[in-house]
């Protein structure tokens, strides 16, 4: 069993294995602080016809973002985040999606999340810059 198996939120629609509609990515700790999981775009994950459809990117880098945040042993969600698509992804490409935490103020949490391709680790594809806001995991779970 994977550490990630043990964090799990079930019905996420990124990483949870009980969501039917969901993607099912398993984001592995690398580091400390940070994170590593891999995705292929299907047919069904386009915008444009044989293109991965941007949202899903930002969503791929947002799930990083949250999971060095919770690897780091913290619990936030997204307050602000700037992102870069740099190459278009097509169908079929192995994308492998890191995140990483790079600085920690007292209420907020500075991420870098991106998504290159599995085969070449030189070719980014996009990237994302967030500030996670902490918050008392508890208040979510009424």
């Amino acid at each position: 069993m994977s550490e990630s198996s043990v964090l799990e939120f079930r019905g996420c629609f990124v990483c949870g294995s009980e969501n039917k509609s969901g993607l099912h990515v398993t984001f592995d700790r690398d580091g400390d602080a940070g994170c590593r999981a891999e995705f292929t775009a299907l047919d069904d994950h386009v915008g444009w016809p044989g293109l991965m459809h941007g949202g899903l990117l930002f969503t791929l880098m947002d799930e990083a973002a949250a999971w060095a945040v919770r690897y780091a042993g913290l619990h936030g969600v997204t307050g602000r985040a700037e992102v870069r698509f740099r190459r278009p992804v097509t169908v079929g490409v192995r994308l492998a999606i890191t995140g990483r935490v790079v600085d920690r103020a007292r209420r907020a949490v500075r991420v870098r999340a991106e998504i290159r391709r599995a085969d070449d680790p030189l070719e980014v594809m996009a990237d994302m810059d967030a500030m996670v806001v902490m918050t008392d995991v508890g208040q979510w779970q009424r």
